[in-house]
């Protein structure tokens, strides 16, 4: 692993506020430095100041960002476009037609 992390403030999630308390392989124990809620086997529950929790070390973020919007699948967006480029022909067409 690499140094210590212990009293590192991170993001869980990318939003809330949390200290690493201790690392193990794929998973870190974070207390809460701010209340939050989360889900947990599909329930809501409310994390308060000073719990601890043990996460996955992959929702476990340096900065806080805004978590990326999900991606539509690459064969929808490359139908659109071309949905958008015959559209676009086809009233370039009707435009020629209408001029003369």
């Amino acid at each position: 692993m690499g140094l210590p992390m212990i009293d590192e403030v991170r993001y869980y999630k990318g939003k809330h506020k949390v200290k690493v308390v201790t690392e193990s392989a794929g998973y870190w124990i974070v207390e809460a430095l701010e209340e939050f809620n989360d889900s947990v086997d599909g329930a809501e529950v409310t994390v308060k100041v000073g719990e601890r929790r043990i996460v996955p070390s992959s929702t476990v973020y340096r900065h806080e960002s805004i978590p990326l919007p999900i991606r539509e699948h690459v064969y929808e967006l490359k139908m659109e476009k071309k949905l958008k480029r015959l559209v676009a022909k086809e009233e370039k067409k009707q435009s020629e037609k209408e001029i003369p």
